[in-house]
């Protein structure tokens, strides 16, 4: 299995990818979310600048934030400064649309830009469009160097979760991004091999991202305890923001549905908003404050025992444990969210040490 930590995309997230490539992680991956983290290109680059052997991915890039030319030669910009190490992972979007009160990109459009992205880093000239117009483009300058890098192939992952989506992975991706712990990953390996036959691609496996958040619980702590609270709250809320989406806000793509849980999130951010002087029709931008980073207050009081246990968290033997499952279920890459620099600093030393290490030696 290979190990990925997964970062709020902060601009200083380089000092933490240099220690986890130290530490024995293989990847290094970024959030694209324009209103909540700093530019996740911005964040690479600097990560490319001090880092030599992991790799490192958008997890995931959002169609809508970019025009094709622009994530197309984003990436292959990263691909230069790293060269053979970048993986773009590509998204429907969850907070790159909702914290502006947007609706996923529609799976049709997003199918369209993966090609016209995947067409551009292969060198090819792709059809874009805008409005009414149609114009042929491709990238003018690959083989001048100081510029960008197609020549090492950039891997294209899609994080999917509906049928449509799962389709799209199967007849375009290289690898599939998705929650670890959801249970539906057989049928969803069924969904990518079906479509993947119908286009002519190989039908093997494709190479597995499991998301998720962890802790490595220290003598002494529960489940519960205000450290493990920190660390993973902030991404554990992040689902019940989705819930919340679902019934109340454009419609997060995610799966998620509870109306009990959706209501009793609705009047604690209403309370919160109201407290805060917001306006009733932006409570979308009260939910996604502090989203995979902190609390808001108040906000612990939907965190228990059960929601961090769906989490990668537990002493070493039990993560341990639960990796190999996932790594027998099918999960090729665990990536473990970190919050900001003082969670990936735990992450790193406590994954390091108490897991990647003690599992390389098995």
């Amino acid at each position: 299995m290979d190990y990925g930590i997964a970062f709020p995309s902060y601009i200083d997230a380089w000092r933490d990818v240099a220690a986890a490539e130290a530490a024995g992680f293989t990847h290094a991956w970024f959030f694209d979310s324009q209103l909540i983290y700093s530019d996740v290109y911005a964040t690479m680059a600097l990560a490319a600048q001090h880092s030599s052997r992991i790799t490192l991915g958008t997890l995931v890039a959002i169609p809508s934030n970019r025009i094709p030319a622009v994530t197309a030669s984003a990436i292959a910009t990263i691909n230069y400064l790293a060269p053979g190490r970048v993986i773009l992972g590509l998204g429907t979007g969850n907070t790159g649309r909702n914290t502006m009160g947007l609706p996923a990109v529609p799976v049709a459009e997003f199918r369209e830009y993966t090609q016209q992205v995947r067409g551009l880093l292969r060198g090819d000239e792709v059809l874009i469009r805008e409005g009414e117009r149609e114009r042929w483009i491709r990238l003018l300058h690959p083989d001048r160097g100081g510029f960008i890098n197609i020549d090492d192939a950039i891997p294209v992952y899609l994080a999917a979760n509906g049928p449509k989506a799962l389709a799209a992975t199967g007849e375009l991706a290289d690898g599939w991004v998705r929650n670890a712990f959801t249970p539906q990953l057989a049928s969803g390996f069924e969904a990518i091999r079906a479509a993947a036959a119908a286009a002519g691609r190989p039908t093997d496996k494709p190479y597995t991202v499991g998301l998720t958040s962890g802790c490595v619980l220290r003598d002494g702590e529960s489940l519960t305890s205000p450290r493990v609270i920190e660390r993973v709250g902030p991404v554990v809320i992040g689902g019940l923001h989705g819930i919340w989406e679902l019934h109340y806000g454009p419609g997060a793509n995610m799966g998620l549905q509870d109306p009990d849980a959706a209501a009793a999130y609705h009047r604690y951010i209403e309370e919160y908003g109201d407290a805060r002087g917001s306006k009733p029709d932006r409570r979308y931008l009260d939910v996604h404050t502090g989203y995979g980073v902190f609390l808001k207050p108040q906000e612990d009081q939907f965190i228990d025992e059960t929601t961090v246990a769906g989490t990668l968290t537990g002493t070493p033997a039990q993560i341990i444990e639960r990796l190999e499952q996932l790594e027998a279920a099918g999960i090729d890459n665990i990536a473990i969210v970190c919050t900001d620099a003082d969670g990936a600093r735990d992450l790193v030393a406590d994954f390091g040490q108490e897991i990647i290490a003690k599992r390389s030696r098995t």
